[in-house]
């Protein structure tokens, strides 16, 4: 806002200064500034009256915020600026570049295939705090809507962007400062994705084809978890949540029509079988196995050793009631639990350490680990730590000692790689639904464009309906009864909507015709001009003076 104003005052100083009329030329650039203002701070003046035709012939109409104003000695031009309104003259800004914009969904994220996990931890929020990553993502100038997905194997932000550049600008700085990771570090691993891609990226992570583990259950839980916690939440408004709500549709779908879900189907279950290759004897009948966290991941974890073999399983959590849960599920095997203050005593009684907590510190340090006893020559001697926490819950250091192993989340791409031609012959079949889910959810999305229009059409024909319907009546006299006058009432509403169903339809995104996005805005834009439907300031553009505003305060 006060870049606004701050433009404002230099064109009335200029107008003032000048005895000819200042033609406003803004043109384009392919860097832009580090300033998030989108209005220039300083305008340049040149007298020369023929460089207006080498600007026009070379530039074009683009529109940047580097401004020029050009000399033009024309009393008809002239007369035609001295008219404009202040919002045209704001129109004829840099500022113009974001009111001719459509919102668009971006994703910008981290994930397994992008980033190791030593960058995905610094940026993992909790579940808890997501409804206040989405408050302070959608007060970004240029963010509408967001939502975060958080998990063991990704860090994705999903935004509707006022504007594309400026909203990924906004959100990778806001990421670098919530985790400490440089800007110029994220940019290296992070991937960026807009509109169709975004959407079907999202369905293919809720399909488990983006996973670590091709057609995992426990994303599609993650996605509508997400749903769950975005309820209520100001910024998880309609497009967001209706993509995400659509992405679980989508999981849901894949995982019955299509055979993506057997084998190894979660993270958990495939680091208990990289448990099984590590170990010499590729057997849990002997390894004796500390579990520590009993949560979603640490249940999956436990039912897949019982599957395994295991007889026996440790867990160490902070309170019993989980545990108990689980033994009373599981009943063929021998759970023990241990409070989290016996951890480490556990742990020198352990061959294979499973972890799986949601601690944001380690839970084992190289001093720790260093104090326990070696283990078994029968094990391999060396102890298992299979980490599958992020962030992590074993510190990268204990890889230093000869008495442990480490793997994290990432190291379980050797289980992964296994049956590569099974897991691409299920990713097709999947990718074909996906295909469909995807043109459908555009569609939606797309209709959107011409909610406006629609009711602002079907508005103004009532208005006039209503009152023609009025005039009617009152000629009528007051002895007509009400049979008559509820006759003339159907009357006058069948002959709008009839009057109405032609446009309406060419207003319509449902995919039940050939026409584009492109047929249909043509089509509103007519209907708008025709019927004088439109408002005073675009939509978009009142959402950038409202984003303008709220940083003001």
């Amino acid at each position: 806002m006060a870049a606004a104003s701050g433009f404002a005052t230099s064109f009335a100083e200029l107008k003032m200064k000048m005895n000819h009329t200042a033609l406003l030329r803004c043109y384009a650039s392919s860097s832009s500034s580090s300033s998030t203002s989108c209005f220039p701070s300083r305008i340049q003046i040149s007298n020369k009256p023929s460089k207006i035709k080498t600007m026009v012939s070379k530039r074009g109409l683009s529109l940047n915020p580097r401004c020029e104003v050009v000399s033009v000695r024309d009393d008809k031009i002239e007369s035609k600026v001295s008219s404009l309104s202040a919002l045209e003259l704001l129109k004829t800004s840099a500022g113009d570049r974001y009111t001719k914009e459509r919102s668009s969904i971006v994703v910008i994220g981290l994930n397994v295939h992008t980033a190791p996990v030593k960058i995905r931890e610094k940026l993992s929020i909790p579940e808890a705090q997501w409804p206040q990553a989405i408050g302070e993502l959608c007060a970004l100038n240029h963010i509408e809507e967001a939502a975060v997905l958080s998990t063991c194997n990704r860090m994705e932000i999903y935004v509707v962007a006022l504007s594309q550049h400026r909203g990924v600008k906004e959100v990778t700085e806001w990421m670098s400062k919530i985790s400490g990771v440089p800007v110029s570090e994220l940019c290296q691993h992070r991937f960026l994705l807009y509109d169709k891609d975004a959407t079907q990226h999202l369905f293919e992570v809720s399909a488990g084809l983006n996973s670590l583990v091709l057609g995992e259950g426990q994303i599609l839980a993650q996605v509508k978890q997400v749903v769950k916690a975005g309820q209520g939440v100001p910024g998880f408004d309609r497009k967001i949540s209706g993509l995400f709500k659509h992405a679980i549709t989508v999981g849901k779908r894949v995982r019955t029509e299509t055979n993506i879900s057997t084998g190894s189907v979660s993270v958990s279950s495939a680091a208990v079988d990289l448990g099984l290759m590590k170990l010499p004897e590729s057997s849990y009948a002997t390894a004796r196995v500390l579990v520590v966290g009993a949560g979603k991941m640490g249940k999956i974890v436990i039912k897949h050793l019982v599957a395994r073999g295991c007889t026996k399983v440790v867990v160490v959590n902070r309170t019993e009631d989980r545990v108990a849960a689980i033994r009373k599920e599981l009943k063929d095997v021998e759970i023990v639990y241990k409070p989290l203050s016996e951890m480490l005593a556990c742990a020198a009684e352990a061959d294979v350490i499973f972890t799986s907590t949601a601690s944001e510190t380690p839970l084992f340090l190289k001093d720790h680990v260093q104090t326990l006893p070696p283990v078994s020559c029968q094990i391999g001697g060396r102890r298992l730590f299979i980490d599958i926490s992020v962030p992590r819950n074993v510190g990268s250091c204990v890889s230093d000692l000869e008495t442990a192993c480490v793997y994290n989340v990432d190291d379980l791409k050797e289980v992964v790689a296994a049956n590569k031609e099974d897991r691409f012959r299920k990713a097709m079949e999947a990718q074909a639904i996906i295909t469909e889910e995807v043109k459908q959810f555009e569609s939606w999305k797309d209709s959107l464009e011409t909610v406006p229009t629609i009711k602002k059409l079907r508005a103004y024909a009532e208005r006039i309906r209503a009152s023609e319907l009025d005039k009617c009546l009152s000629k009528m006299g007051d002895d007509i009864s009400n049979k008559k006058k509820g006759a003339v009432y159907d009357l006058s509403v069948g002959i709008v909507n009839k009057l109405l169903h032609g446009p309406m339809q060419h207003l319509r995104c449902d995919g039940s015709d050939n026409r584009t996005l492109n047929e249909i805005l043509e089509n509103m834009h007519a209907l708008n001009r025709i019927f004088g439907l439109e408002t005073e300031i675009s939509v978009l553009e009142q959402k950038i003076r409202a984003k303008m505003e709220q940083t003001q305060k």
